[in-house]
């Protein structure tokens, strides 16, 4: 029989005789089937609390500071030990999150700016500050933060949640800042689409609100400053902290789906007849606030964290969903944590190394991870507070094949070969008579390691072919299996 490929992550649709499979886990899509995910390797210590938020921001000679928030606090991570120093107002506490809401963060120039609605904004001087303090000019209390073109937008307004807000022209940190007509700062209103619930910066903004989304653009010397276009009709944010800025693309999560938006375009739909109804299905919707978006800059794939209806209680989430959205591929991925982000890893130097390790040996990552600029990647901190990225062993795998089968006569099922340079690994075969009956998994056996095939002998009508990793094996790509079937009673 020809290769029965490893299809494309589909669990809405069925996958009976199709190219799409419905059961995938821990893996990466490639060109030529899938890949393996890496564990979680750790960074830095541990926040003293859940992390609510965080950030990097680069000082003008590109050094990384690292931000990150917890209900009442703010901190800095430290370059040389990787531990947190609190950079909270005078160090003291700010009033608690709300239990839904998340700390963001947005940098203009030296400033990194910190809100969330129950506090004033916040500004760190990445030349000269020690702590955060109040943000100058009596900015509104936002639970949004945005930088477009050469403004910083606020939104989420605790004041008034169906109006934006930006700062002068370059003017971010200033006694005028958000004067109304100093430096073309000014607010804008919105009578219907509901509350703001973000805007995703850029050249041009992107305004999002419950039942609406619009554009706003810069035009320079109008006394309006910005032109605000309406995008969609009934079509908004589900979930706030589901956007993602990839470059130029936007991705986020409406009451739709899944989507995106190319730039200078309108949202289109990625998830539809996908896993759109799946991940709906599966999304603890009382704990939006842990669905969480980030962008691997070092690739094409973007990433939504997500606490699952069968998730523990607590601040964490229990799985990412993964899309490439060059090769137009969802993926899955069991995964614990308290929040995702894109973030960069310091540079290392010979002066800190000895402070980081007493042992080369108990180091976490590998000299090779460090440099003195890094371009930045796909991190989290998980459940015990601990900022790393994803760089350790390969998880253990899944893949499945599409339903196989015949109507009118029974198969026999005497083995596959798997197509994939993993040394190690387990295969199994499903069974079931009838398209509405149960499946039933089959017992799984190890790879001949002469022959390279998981043989058994199973008689049905349909069936599925399984491969299961495990955790910690070298690999780089499984294509799928090649099936060793005959029609029964035959020689």
């Amino acid at each position: 029989m020809p290769l029965l490929a490893t299809g494309e992550y589909r669990p809405d649709v069925s996958d009976y005789e199709g190219q799409a499979t419905r059961n995938i886990l821990n893996v990466i899509p490639r060109g030529d089937g899938y890949g393996p995910f890496p564990s979680l390797s750790a960074y830095a210590a541990p926040l003293p609390a859940a992390c609510r938020g965080a950030f990097y921001a680069l000082k003008s000679d590109g050094t990384v500071v690292t931000f990150a928030g917890t209900s009442n606090k703010l901190y800095k991570l430290n370059n040389t030990d990787f531990t947190w120093t609190d950079v909270s107002s005078g160090g003291g506490s700010y009033s608690a999150l709300s239990a839904n809401a998340q700390w963001q963060f947005a940098q203009t120039g030296n400033f990194v700016f910190a809100t969330q609605a129950n506090t004033a904004l916040q500004m760190f001087d990445l030349s000269s500050a020690s702590t955060f303090g109040n943000a100058l000019g009596s900015p509104p209390q936002a639970a949004y933060i945005g930088v477009v073109g050469r403004f910083l937008v606020l939104s989420g307004l605790l004041s008034n949640p169906y109006r934006i807000q930006w700062s002068g022209l370059n003017n971010f940190n200033a006694a005028d800042s958000w004067i109304s007509g100093i430096k073309s700062s000014d607010f804008q209103d919105f009578p219907d689409g509901g509350i703001v619930r973000g805007v995703a910066g850029g050249e041009a903004g992107v305004i999002f609100q419950d039942q609406a989304i619009r554009r706003m653009s810069y035009v320079p010397g109008s006394p309006i400053v910005f032109q605000i276009d309406r995008i969609t009709q009934d079509k908004g944010l589900y979930a706030p902290y589901s956007i993602i800025r990839a470059g130029e693309r936007i991705f986020f999560y409406a009451g739709q789906g899944f989507h995106k938006i190319e730039p200078g375009g309108v949202p289109e739909q990625i998830g539809r007849e996908k896993v759109d109804r799946t991940f709906l299905a599966d999304l603890d919707k009382g704990n939006l606030q842990l669905f969480v978006g980030a962008a691997d800059p070092r690739s094409t794939r973007v990433y939504w964290a997500y606490k699952s209806v069968s998730g523990a209680v607590g601040n964490a989430y229990d799985k990412l969903l993964g899309y490439d959205f060059l090769l137009d591929r969802f993926f899955p991925v069991a995964m614990a944590g308290e929040y995702l982000l894109g973030v960069s890893q310091t540079g290392l130097t010979l002066e800190n190394l000895d402070t980081i390790s007493s042992s080369i040996d108990a180091m976490t990552l590998s000299l090779d991870a460090y440099a003195t600029a890094v371009q930045p990647e796909i991190a989290q901190f998980s459940n015990a507070h601990v900022l790393g990225f994803f760089r350790g062993q390969s998880l253990e795998a899944m893949l499945e094949s599409a339903e196989q089968g015949s109507d009118e006569n029974r198969i026999t099922i005497r083995g596959f070969r798997p197509i994939t340079d993993a040394s190690a690994l387990y295969g199994s075969v499903s069974s079931r008579d009838t398209p509405s009956a149960p499946v039933v998994p089959g017992a799984e056996v190890p790879v001949n390691a002469r022959t390279g095939r998981c043989d058994m002998m199973q008689d049905t009508r349909y069936s599925r072919f399984k491969v299961r990793i495990p955790a910690a094996t070298q690999w780089t790509f499984c294509a799928g299996v090649v099936p060793d079937v005959i029609a029964s009673g035959a020689l």
